[in-house]
């Protein structure tokens, strides 16, 4: 069996898109693989070593916000003792961040070891760049020093090119456990009631962190302006937001119910919670930013309304609202593509087509 040492920022029970990949790839992966993970605490009560999963995890600092640094400039002295001991096959950093730079530290004094980085950047590029500040020099060499490099969507892929990477580049993204989205909108008559959501009135439904970039104020705009045209007067906007396995759970459930998804993003690395959407039967309305036009093709899987537009969120619910033939062409299209393309069993395939390729060839 292959040895991989994974590092990243964070991981489970603390959760985001990164953390939700790296469960479903190595779970489907165990069997060929072993995998160890080193990340930083932060919370107090995680403790520094457990396996969840069939991943054996490593938790450095104090239980603070300061153990991001802490991972970032001495996380590769721990992954050396490790590698001492297991002779890892490859590493493979989950984002160019901190987890990222100590990935390119244990790089730079192990050059023999194969490293994979993954790119699942939700943020703007600009704020990325200001976060980073002085030190750019180094975080470009994340980029340089990967001899692999697996981003979630084409954005981010030529991102890595403009970061100056060298090594080829391979767009994998993020998919969906489909079985889970399955026959949910039948028997919601009690979640309907305890939503108090009569029968002809239609949902509109985003989930999403309650952040700036996500857009959820113009969408509240938006939605603001079709009720005061008396375009939605069967209309509810239900938003899912802030928490951990609480968000991703009222997801599952919610979707049953709803008749739009919707998430205005001002920047997006992919957008899963877009795919979730569409394996469930719900038709979407996204903004043509970062990773989400590989997925949304206007009029055919979604429909694209303008960032930071309140009238023109409103023109595309008003759109869905009115026509059921489109909605339905929408939801067709979306479940279709999601089960060809964003399926987590196909993508494990191909993630484990990148480990036997560096790990022979590098």
């Amino acid at each position: 069996m292959k040895k991989i040492l994974i590092f990243s920022t964070a991981y489970l029970p603390m959760i985001g898109g990164a953390e939700i990949a790296i469960k479903e790839i190595t779970n489907r992966l165990g069997g060929n693989f072993t995998f160890d993970l080193i990340c930083a605490r932060i919370k107090k009560e995680l403790p520094k070593y457990e396996k969840i999963g069939q991943v054996n995890i490593y938790r450095l600092g104090c239980g603070c916000f300061l153990d991001k640094y802490y991972l970032a400039l001495f996380g590769h002295c721990f992954a050396a003792k490790l590698h001492k001991k297991n002779n890892y096959d490859a590493i493979w950093a989950i984002m160019a961040s901190f987890g990222g730079f100590s990935a390119m530290f244990f790089k730079k004094k192990n050059p023999k070891v194969p490293f994979l980085l993954t790119l699942q950047e939700g943020d703007s590029l600009d704020y990325i760049k200001k976060r980073v500040g002085i030190f750019g020099s180094w975080f470009a060499q994340i980029f340089k020093r990967a001899d692999y490099i697996q981003a979630i969507s084409n954005f981010l892929a030529n991102w890595a090119k403009d970061m100056g990477a060298k090594c080829p580049i391979e767009v994998v993204p993020n998919g969906v456990d489909i079985a889970k989205f399955q026959d949910t909108r039948n028997n919601n008559q009690k979640l309907k009631e305890e939503l108090n959501i009569k029968p002809d009135e239609k949902v509109i439904i985003t989930v999403s962190r309650l952040v700036k970039k996500n857009g959820v104020g113009d969408l509240i705009d938006g939605f603001a302006l079709l009720l005061a045209n008396g375009y939605a007067p069967n209309a509810k906007l239900l938003i899912i937001g802030d928490g951990e396995e609480r968000t991703h759970l009222s997801f599952v459930i919610c979707h049953s119910v709803s008749n739009i998804f919707i998430r205005p993003s001002l920047s997006e690395g992919l957008g899963s919670a877009f795919l979730e959407a569409m394996a469930a039967g719900v038709p979407i309305i996204g903004t043509r930013v970062g990773g989400i036009p590989d997925f949304l093709v206007d009029g055919e899987t979604g429909l694209f309304c303008e960032a930071q537009n309140p009238q023109s969120i409103a023109e595309k619910i008003k759109l869905l609202l009115a026509d059921e033939t489109l909605r339905q062409k929408l939801i067709t299209n979306g479940k279709k593509l999601v089960a060809e393309k964003y399926n987590w069993n196909i993508i494990v395939k191909q993630m484990e087509e990148i480990f036997n390729k560096i790990t022979f060839t590098i």
